[in-house]
């Protein structure tokens, strides 16, 4: 029975964040309150491969800033995985592009959202169906979050339960089955790091009609959201 949690790294930081030495694995196990020595890091975008099942406790699947839809040889490789967790009941977190690969693995569809970017701290809404599930249960209804993207998951699979939405995003988080987690936000990003991701596409932003000056002046700390790496890590066996 593994012990350790795996990091499935599917793409890369910005530029400016990688400077300073920092990337989505960092911000994960920084997160969770654990040590690195609790962690698997594969970076399946670079050709590593990804361990046993049987090796692993849970699983996390990060951000990118890849497509799903590009449909590379290493996102089905990744998919199939993912597919043999969830029936073997394993914890999976997928966040962003995670929560995306998720969906598209079990026959929701993914694509670029009709309305185009969303960026910055947005608010987010939990459903009735939060209220019982294990990950979100005795959360606050409302909360904010961090959030960049321009993909989104347009339909759930079925059998999903939707958790999570906002008026821009209807599908900020769901679950599939008892253990298996998407969502859209980043609870690994603090204002610190969403702030410079506003920064690296000042320029699109602006050019998409939106005001990355605002948005800057909007960014806050999301606590509640960073919280959901505590709650995750405590579904697994792992550190106790």
């Amino acid at each position: 029975m593994g012990n350790r949690i795996l990091i499935i790294k599917t793409g890369t930081t910005i530029p400016s964040l990688q400077m300073q030495q920092e990337d989505f694995e960092d911000w994960f196990v920084r997160g969770s309150g654990l040590g690195a020595n609790h962690f698997i890091c594969s970076a399946v975008d670079l050709g590593e491969t990804l361990p046993e099942i049987d090796q692993i406790a849970a699983t996390i699947v990060t951000g990118s800033p890849a497509y799903v839809t590009d449909k590379a040889p290493w996102n089905k490789m990744a998919a199939d995985y993912l597919r043999v967790m969830h029936e073997k009941q394993k914890p999976i977190l997928g966040v962003c592009y995670g929560h995306q690969l998720l969906a598209w693995a079990f026959g929701g569809e993914v694509g670029f959202h009709p309305q185009g970017r969303e960026i910055g701290t947005v608010d987010v809404s939990l459903t009735a169906c939060a209220d019982s599930d294990a990950l979100f249960m005795q959360m606050p209804r409302d909360f904010k979050v961090q959030a960049s993207h321009l993909q989104s998951v347009l339909s759930l699979p079925d059998n999903a339960v939707l958790l999570a939405q906002n008026e821009f995003e209807p599908n900020h988080a769901f679950r599939l089955g008892d253990s298996t987690w998407g969502v859209q936000f980043h609870p690994e990003f603090d204002a610190r790091v969403m702030k410079a991701y506003i920064n690296e596409r000042k320029g699109d932003i602006n050019s998409e009609g939106l005001d990355a000056e605002q948005l800057l002046r909007a960014v806050s700390d999301t606590p509640i959201s960073a919280s959901l790496l505590h709650r995750f890590i405590a579904l697994t066996d792992v550190g106790k």
